[in-house]
């Protein structure tokens, strides 16, 4: 049995590499750059109205002649001389004889004239050319995670397509004869099966959509056959239940006879003892405790970074914070706890509920406390390791 760090460093060690691909712009939100771009355009690309209002060719006077409009998206040039104005709309193109736009609530109109209430310095309300980027510079770097305003500010920039790299596709794979679909009776002996909409839920809510629910009775072949079609269309396969040593876990089994190679199994904490961790070639495996809790538990801890870190999003597996604990606390455990927690204002607090049946506590918690093994005390104040969820 190994450490949680010692499985951190033979996950990072296991990890094949990262993928690349081309996206559009409205594929490639919430993936991750894999190439630095810089900008082929000036933006503005022209000196660009910041105001609804009147563009002035300046001269002595508070009086100005009006001689037309200019829309956004007029292309036409317009040449304004000295004492001549031209009304013009927000992100309009100002002409290069204009050399300011004056807001339309400080002016008077009567009929084609423009009456000012005081002088206007030059370039007031104009952005230049390249206000925002100029040609040449650097847009965004690589390893960019690509938001709705990194993609705007792409459009803008004229781009339809960029390199990313290409997130995994995950297949869960549920195993138990135990296990009944939700509106379904409930005979006795059976549970409703929840471990797999949980984990599509996890994921999707981390933005790994391609997701594939495979579902397995207690059977060795079936096991064998549902896990090599999983294998043979995912990059990363999460087995939920079947991996202990009762007469009816056949997923050790299976990934032997479909050489798996073995990274782990079994890791000195609580919960999620028995958990999984396999490749082969360039594929993943984790096979994950049944119980929910301890499912979710190892899912936030080794699953979901090793998913960030294929995906560009990260690069290791410390992805705790130290925050303060919210209470006393006494560890008594030969194993490194991971506690449900509840983070308020920068304090961790322990939630009741900490077996690794129960999903209630797991359902407010927004963090996990981490407690290496042993006897002792922690008081309010002290600092703890939390993976915040």
């Amino acid at each position: 049995m190994i450490s949680v760090q010692e499985a951190f460093s033979i996950l990072q060690n296991n990890l094949p590499e990262l993928q690349e691909t081309d996206y559009s712009l409205v594929q490639a939100r919430k993936h991750v750059l894999s190439q630095t771009l810089f900008s082929p355009i000036n933006m503005p690309p022209f000196r660009q109205s910041a105001m609804d209002g009147f563009a002035l060719c300046l001269h002595n006077a508070l009086v100005y002649e009006i001689i037309g409009e200019i829309k956004a998206g007029d292309t036409h040039q317009v040449v304004l001389l000295p004492g001549q104005a031209i009304k013009i709309f927000t992100g309009a193109a100002v002409p290069d004889s204009a050399q300011a736009v004056i807001q339309i609530e400080k002016v008077v109109v009567k009929e084609q004239q423009l009456l000012l209430e005081e002088a206007v310095q030059p370039e007031t309300n104009i952005r230049p050319i390249g206000e925002q980027i100029s040609v040449g510079e650097l847009a965004l770097e690589k390893g960019t995670l690509l938001n709705a305003a990194a993609i705007g500010f792409l459009a803008g920039l004229g781009f339809t397509s960029v390199k990313v790299f290409k997130k995994p596709s995950v297949g869960i794979l549920v195993t138990g004869n135990e296990l009944v679909k939700p509106g379904s009776p409930l005979e006795y002996g059976k549970v409703y099966e929840s471990n797999g909409i949980m984990l599509e839920s996890a994921l999707k809510e981390g933005y790994f959509d391609q997701v594939n629910l495979y579902e397995v009775n207690d059977n060795f072949e079936n096991t064998k056959n549902k896990l090599q079609e999983a294998l043979s269309v995912n990059n990363v396969v999460l087995v939920s239940g079947g991996i202990s040593v009762g007469d009816y876990d056949f997923v050790a089994a299976a990934l032997k006879e479909l050489e798996v190679e073995t990274l782990f199994y079994k890791v000195n904490q609580k919960p999620g003892k028995p958990l999984f961790a396999g490749k082969r070639n360039d594929k993943m495996v984790f096979a994950l405790p049944g119980n929910p809790a301890a499912c979710l538990t190892c899912f936030y801890v080794y699953v979901l970074p090793t998913l960030s870190i294929l995906s560009g999003k990260a690069t290791n597996y410390n992805q705790s914070k130290s925050i303060s604990l919210g209470h006393d606390y006494t560890v008594h455990n030969t194993r490194s706890q991971f506690l449900k927690a509840d983070i308020v204002n920068d304090e961790a607090n322990v939630l009741s509920h900490q077996a690794s049946s129960m999903l209630n506590s797991f359902s407010v918690s927004n963090g996990l406390v981490f407690v290496p093994d042993g006897i002792y005390e922690l008081k309010k104040g002290d600092k703890v390791e939390v993976y915040l969820l």
